[in-house]
């Protein structure tokens, strides 16, 4: 693939504004509360019938919420329970362990769990005993890989694993990490209350690799108070020198209104638009130079990592939890705000931590809102994923797959398509789209169009696509 990037700051302000970023379609913002644990069930049912009618049982994908944090990144807008109790576990993860088991009785046993990941708040947040109690429980109830050819992954902060943990985790079957580091400059760390020594870091790493864990990913934010190109591109040096195998550079969204931590940063520190697009620019520049391929959407790999074998061999994927390798995995979420995907529906969990035990002890699912995909929806959505994983859009694909002419179909969004040809953003044919060096940081805007709630609502509730 042709991995290049143009850096037009003119047609980057023009069009930078808010929008999805897609790792699902519709968007969460179209879930609702009429979508209950027994439509949930009637999935689950649906969803057997394909995998009992497929060549091969359809593989699971199960994803665990720990919500628990011992402080809070000023920066952070996930659901979370900071505290430094570490007893509070205990009693979420007993609830955890029965929504497994209530889980686990509406799949078929013969579903094996191709993908498994803790994700949080902190997971290590837990004991060890804990962490086996959990991966123990899970393995009774669901069928998981027992060869290491499962794709398990865990987020990690460094700040709270040593060796034993590490050791700890392979043992229990993980084979992939996720490390948040944001940025090492003392100052910004302080500013956003993420103190976290480049030592620590590196120590998890290197323990990693020396416990043949399969990949290792960091997480980077720019925009953050007081960073500007000189800063994090010392940061970004020493990471790069750590090479790891994969590597994401988010943008920061400042939405105060939206998260309560970050009304404790001060919007005086932040960098301008300007010297944030420099930073990106900056840091796409380095990671190019060593090495790594640009997939989309802020992540970069190396180019023998699974993610951008996936995008060269067109199988990518796009889920919530970002980038994937594994298209055909129906997502099962358990703990309180997790996202699940099963059959042609979404499904949340309830948020708060006194409702999910009232439901958990009642027996009942703790679903609280969803979605049941339309067959627009579904069309939609394909056309979002090849997009937004390939940046490129072979029309008679989707017109044979769904049966459609494409240009008729999507008519209304000729105009859009034909400015953003014009602009330079795409390559726009008889055949379909590709995305061009101008709009591959602008694929966010590209899917928008084809987005038809976007188009209906009155109200942005999404970060700046830059």
């Amino acid at each position: 693939m042709n991995q290049s990037l143009i850096f037009d700051e003119a047609l980057i302000k023009r069009y930078d504004k808010a929008g999805p970023r897609y790792t699902s379609y519709p968007t969460a913002v179209q879930f609702n509360e009429s979508f209950t644990g027994e439509n949930y069930k009637t999935f689950c049912e649906k969803s057997n019938a394909l995998s009992r009618a497929a060549s091969a049982p359809t593989p699971l994908s199960l994803y665990f919420h720990i919500p628990f944090c011992d402080t809070v990144c000023f920066y952070c807008g996930c659901n979370k329970v900071v505290t430094k109790d570490r007893t509070k576990a205990a009693p979420y993860l007993a609830r955890v362990h029965k929504e497994i088991a209530m889980q686990a009785a509406m799949f078929d046993d013969n579903r094996i769990v191709d993908q498994l990941h803790w994700g949080g708040g902190t997971p290590t947040f837990i004991s060890h005993d804990e962490m086996r109690e959990l991966m123990d429980v899970t393995r009774k109830h669901f069928t998981l890989h027992d060869d290491d050819s499962g794709e398990y992954s865990i987020e990690l902060d460094p700040r709270e694993v040593d060796t034993s943990s590490i050791q700890l985790l392979r043992e229990l079957g993980f084979n992939r990490i996720s490390l948040g580091v944001q940025d090492f400059d003392p100052k910004v760390q302080k500013a956003v209350n993420r103190i976290q020594s480049e030592e620590e870091t590196l120590n998890v790493i290197n323990a990693a690799r020396e416990n043949n864990f399969k990949s290792i990913s960091l997480d980077l934010i720019y925009g953050l108070p007081f960073q500007n190109v000189e800063r994090f591109s010392v940061t970004l040096d020493k990471i790069i020198e750590a090479s790891p195998d994969r590597l994401s550079v988010f943008n920061y969204a400042h939405l105060p209104e939206m998260f309560k931590p970050q009304r404790r940063i001060n919007e005086d520190d932040l960098p301008t638009a300007a010297e944030k697009l420099d930073i990106l620019k900056m840091s796409f520049s380095k990671l190019k130079d060593a090495g790594y391929v640009y997939i989309g959407m802020d992540h970069f790999a190396k180019p023998d990592d699974e993610l951008a074998i996936a995008q060269r061999e067109g199988t990518l994927y796009r889920n919530f939890q970002g980038y994937s390798t594994h298209a055909d995995c129906d997502l099962v979420a358990m703990g309180i705000t997790s996202i699940g995907q099963v059959a042609n529906s979404y499904s949340q969990n309830v948020k708060k931590m006194d409702e999910y035990f009232e439901l958990i002890d009642a027996g009942k699912l703790p679903v609280y809102r969803g979605v049941e995909l339309s067959d627009d929806d579904l069309l939609r959505r394909e056309v979002i994923t090849q997009l937004i994983s390939h940046f490129h859009l072979d029309f008679s694909k989707i017109e044979k797959q769904f049966n459609i002419n494409f240009s008729s179909y999507f008519e209304l969004e000729q105009k859009a398509l034909s400015e953003m040809h014009h602009d330079g953003l795409i390559e726009l044919s008889d055949t379909g789209i590709t995305v061009q060096p101008k709009g591959r940081l602008l694929i966010r805007n590209i899917c928008m169009v084809f987005d038809f709630y976007l188009r209906q609502a009155s109200e942005q509730r999404f970060s700046k696509v830059i």
